[in-house]
């Protein structure tokens, strides 16, 4: 898992120094439609620009909300960015084609969790609230901009953030990672197998395996193609849609940024809709 997830990790955490110090405050943001609904929706697009796994999108979703992002706008963009850019996309058409309609309702489904979760958070009457002490206070220093000449250059500017930003996302990372490897292996999977061939315990199994396993989303499709065979379709979609928003090691690196209570909230939402997703698929198959 850390293998697979440090390049990444590493590109999110790079790609959020240089969205804090060299895109002027607040770029992006004037660049999006200014009402609330079609604004969200174009941020939860932004992954097809920024192609980073769940575990990158963690820092680059600080750095959005260090450089204008609102805590909803951020939230958004954190759980479609993995599941709505080009290489997860890539993957998962080639794991599962166009046919299967798994493609369709993975893009449809994150689309759909990503914008509902950015909208509940919108009507949050504190939304500062939702991000730990530690982090609200980060966002209140200016990055870049103005004050480059108070911290040096552009270059040591990026590099300092870099600095701060990996010594907080990386050891989350590797905690993540142990507790994952821990149950997978405690937890038979011959016990998840034995479910794959009911509607309802299929999907509740995916979403559990795709919890403990946490792979990466831009290669989960491959992983999961193994268990075609064995679970239904809508299980397949579950397991693809909730893994690339919400697994053990995604909740260590945001639980660097939100608090407690925000992560069980997310992951109580999350979790209902896909389920809700999963079984609708089955129906429908």
């Amino acid at each position: 898992m850390i293998i697979e997830s440090v390049p990444f990790v590493l590109l999110g955490i790079l790609l959020s120094s240089v969205v804090q110090v060299w895109l002027p405050h607040g770029v992006l943001a004037r660049y999006l439609p200014r009402q609330p609904l079609p604004r969200r929706a174009c941020i939860s697009l932004l992954g097809m620009f920024f192609p980073v796994c769940e575990c990158g999108n963690v820092p680059l979703a600080r750095g959005f909300m260090r450089g204008g992002f609102t805590v909803p706008e951020s939230i958004t963009f954190l759980l479609a960015a993995p599941i709505l850019n080009p290489i997860t996309i890539i993957t998962t058409h080639q794991a599962f084609g166009f046919d299967s309609g798994i493609l369709v309702a993975r893009l449809v489904g994150g689309f759909l969790i990503a914008n509902v979760v950015g909208w509940l958070y919108s009507r949050h009457p504190d939304p500062e609230s939702l991000l730990t002490p530690a982090f609200a206070a980060a966002c209140a220093i200016p990055a870049g901009g103005s004050h480059d000449h108070e911290h040096g250059s552009k270059v040591s500017r990026t590099t300092e953030i870099f600095i701060r930003e990996t010594s907080v996302i990386m050891p989350a990372l590797f905690i993540g990672s142990f507790v994952a490897a821990l149950t997978q292996v405690f937890v038979p999977r011959s016990v998840l197998l034995a479910l794959g061939s009911n509607p309802v315990w299929s999907v509740l199994a995916m979403m559990a395996l795709a919890f403990i396993v946490a792979v990466c989303s831009n290669v989960d499709a491959f992983f999961v193609l193994s268990f075609g065979s064995t679970f239904l379709p809508g299980g397949i979609v579950a397991f693809l849609t909730f893994g690339a928003m919400i697994d053990v090691k995604m909740l260590a690196l945001m639980r660097t940024t939100f608090t407690t209570r925000t992560l069980v909230q997310i992951t109580t939402v999350v979790g209902l809709m896909s389920a809700a997703i999963g079984l609708l698929v089955n129906y429908v198959a």
